[in-house]
């Protein structure tokens, strides 16, 4: 299985000089070594290994984005999603538990907290000690998560009484602190929403209901309860109602990194067309020999490089920009614009994967059947394909093209 890192050796031209290189390679290694002895298992019986990311910590791979002072590895957000399509190749079920803890609720918090909070929980979201999540889609809000939010926080002296629910919350099940967003004052809509730090030891916080999925399942997804639970006003991060501005400049950069799971995920596929090609034979010959199947894999490898090349871009532009300047504007459009390409080349790449594979692509307990069945949430999560387009489209009436 030396295909993916040989061509690793020749990234250069797209971005990956020698220290991305290393960070891409420690990534494969570990998600070799580590992270797909577990795949199957995680599949079979929606299991989570506990003492995976302590692991992660181990090998300098969790916190990829923190700064060291706070046990972080200090790398910047390419670096971070290099990690998550290192991994993506071998168990796309932790890289996406990967990417919900480091992105969505430690790197969240690095760049929003206060030095109280982040000296208080960033340590262990490091080490693997603690699990994060993000608390913000609701059973009656899903692509409009901020407006339809129904969750509130009514403040009670020295605390905030959380009341509501959240649904499709990954690491729900096993997380424990949820970066939760409520509305603290409804009259404003979408401008009166905060952000709490909710460990899940508090009284008041219940998973309701582990959700058994299609794909990703051994990534614990679950519906979360907040009945009166009280979190002390010290859980606040940033100001009251200002809630929009953390959870804008965090979903950029979900896309940003959603991205290099649709990559590793077409890397692995493609590897294993490729070795099935050359190993199942017809009519007396390896199906690699006719010229349909030599058609497949020319597509599947140009589709996988051109999906690289945006994904690498935009890891690349995500990297310099500021938590301030996301959510709006250029950055914005080309998140949005990165994982829907992403995502709708791996569900090209995948599905003449699985027809290379003839029967066995169809077989559940296959590897390119896992893969395969992983393709359809990237369409959906972070925002669905529609909500992409409409995100693309209204940068480009309201800006134009920006050139250069």
């Amino acid at each position: 299985m030396n295909g993916i890192l040989a061509t690793d050796q020749a990234r250069d031209s797209l971005g990956l000089n020698e220290e991305r290189r290393a960070i891409l390679q420690a990534a494969d290694r570990f998600g070799r070594n580590e992270l797909y002895p577990l795949a199957r298992r995680m599949d079979d019986e929606e299991w989570w290994p506990d003492e995976i990311f302590p692991k992660m910590a181990e090998a300098g791979l969790l916190g990829a984005s923190i700064a060291e002072e706070f046990g972080g590895a200090g790398l910047d957000l390419f670096g971070a999603g290099l990690i998550v399509q290192g991994f993506a190749r071998w168990n796309h079920a932790l890289a996406l538990s990967y990417a919900a803890h480091d992105n969505l609720c430690a790197n969240n918090l690095f760049h929003n907290a206060n030095d109280a909070q982040r000296r208080k929980y960033l340590p262990g979201l490091c080490a693997g000690t603690m699990i994060g999540c993000l608390g913000l889609t609701e059973p009656g809000a899903g692509s409009d998560a901020l407006g339809s939010m129904k969750t509130t926080a009514r403040r009670e002296g020295d605390e905030y009484v959380l009341n509501g629910r959240k649904l499709y919350i990954t690491n729900g099940p096993v997380a424990d602190i949820v970066l939760a967003y409520a509305k603290t004052d409804p009259s404003r809509g979408s401008k009166g929403i905060s952000a709490f730090i909710v460990e899940t030891s508090t009284p008041g916080f219940k998973v309701a209901q582990k959700l058994v999925k299609m794909g990703y399942r051994g990534s614990q997804t679950a519906e979360l309860l907040f009945d009166d639970c009280r979190v002390p006003k010290e859980n606040l991060v940033g100001v009251e109602n200002g809630g929009v501005a953390v959870v804008m400049s965090g979903l950029d950069i979900e896309r940003a990194m959603i991205a290099p799971i649709c990559l590793g995920i077409a890397e692995r596929a493609l590897e294993l067309s490729i070795e099935y090609a050359n190993t199942r034979q017809q009519f007396g010959q390896t199906i690699g020999s006719f010229q349909m199947v030599q058609s497949m894999l020319a597509d599947m490898y140009v589709t996988l490089e051109t999906m690289r090349a945006f994904t690498y871009r935009v890891l690349e532009d995500v990297s310099q920009v500021t938590s301030e300047a996301a959510g709006r504007g250029a950055i914005h459009m080309l998140t949005a614009a990165s994982v829907m390409y992403a995502a709708n080349g791996l569900n090209s790449v995948l599905d003449k994967a699985v027809q290379i594979h003839g029967g066995t692509g169809y077989i559940w307990e296959t590897e390119i059947n896992r893969l395969y069945r992983s393709n359809k949430l990237l369409e959906i999560g972070a925002g669905t394909t529609e909500v992409r387009k409409m995100i693309i489209a209204g940068e480009l009436l309201k800006n134009g093209i920006q050139n250069g």
